[in-house]
């Protein structure tokens, strides 16, 4: 009879709950295993502290050096500005060769310009292609995908040409023009096919069937529609026009003028630099930048999440 239980328990298995095969609740940790998730969860906020401090750290040392004085930011550059001084900034403002509200104005008049046009183009074009059959629209984002995939520095040499047949090198519409292709044109066709392929068909159709033509379907009820994706592709795209170096450098060239990133490395001399005011000028070249994102702010962040929840 003790025989007969024996067998009878070991048939049955261990208890319910204790993590057994065939039992219904998951094995619990040992003190092994927890150990591990610790160490692996430490290990993870060690990673993202060490990426979060390499991209803070530029931004901190040029907030706090911009308010700093030669010596104290050769002697320290991580201190902090304890009294802050105006003197880098008045010293960039009153430059006599107008660095400043020269450089500023050129970079927005660029942005402006280029962004104003590729929105519209890219909007337009994105609106024609999300109503393609879905083998064109593969098709034609494949070969846009070149656009993004191809670096800028390849084709920097080909486009200066074209500009000197066309006779726009070493001006301000021959840069903007050069804007126009490339990743910026790609860029914003990716992100406006996105959207519009979300549009309901139905809409479109009931506003065929009212007598609407396409341009004005795509301007009085595309368009609104697609704010969000606008206000992304303007925010993206004036970030990366505003800091374009190589374009501004040899489609214009030094003695055109200069936009405001450019103008940044004429600061730095060939013997020694003034950190002082070279801090300046680059805390009010991203004061634009800071503003325009905190205007569109709340756009930017509806453009990023859109399709996320319904």
């Amino acid at each position: 009879m003790t025989a007969l239980n024996a067998h009878t328990a070991r048939d049955a298995g261990p208890p319910a709950g204790t993590g057994g095969p065939g039992s219904g609740s998951p094995a619990r940790p040992t003190g092994a295993g927890l150990a591990a998730r610790r160490t692996r969860a430490r290990v993870r906020a060690v990673l993202a502290a060490l990426v979060t401090l390499v991209f803070v750290a530029p931004i901190y040392l040029m907030l706090v050096n911009a308010f700093k004085g030669q010596d104290r930011i050769v002697a320290n550059p991580a201190s902090l500005p304890i009294p802050p001084i105006l003197d880098n900034l008045g010293t960039a403002l009153t430059r006599p060769d107008n660095l400043i509200p020269l450089g500023l104005r050129n970079s927005l008049i660029v942005v402006v310009c280029s962004v104003a046009l590729l929105i519209p183009l890219g909007a337009a074009f994105s609106f024609h292609i999300s109503r393609r059959r879905t083998r064109t629209r593969a098709a034609i984002l494949v070969a846009l995908a070149a656009g993004l995939m191809v670096p800028p520095q390849v084709t920097l040499l080909p486009t200066i040409q074209i500009l000197t047949w066309l006779g726009l090198d070493h001006s301000y519409p021959g840069l903007i023009l050069s804007n126009l292709g490339g990743g910026y044109l790609s860029f914003a066709v990716f992100v406006y096919v996105g959207f519009m392929r979300g549009i309901p068909d139905e809409i479109i159709q009931a506003a065929r069937i009212d007598g609407a033509s396409g341009l004005r379907i795509w301007w009085q009820i595309v368009m609104p529609l697609v704010r969000p994706a606008s206000a992304t592709v303007a925010i993206f795209l004036s970030l990366w026009i505003w800091n374009d170096f190589l374009n501004p450098l040899f489609i214009l060239g030094p003695l055109q003028g200069q936009t405001i990133t450019t103008g940044l490395y004429l600061t730095i001399g060939q013997y020694s630099v003034d950190y002082g005011q070279l801090f300046g000028i680059m805390f009010l070249a991203g004061v634009l930048p800071v503003l325009g994102y905190l205007a569109a702010q709340k756009q930017f962040v509806a453009g990023l999440t859109a399709g996320s929840t319904k």
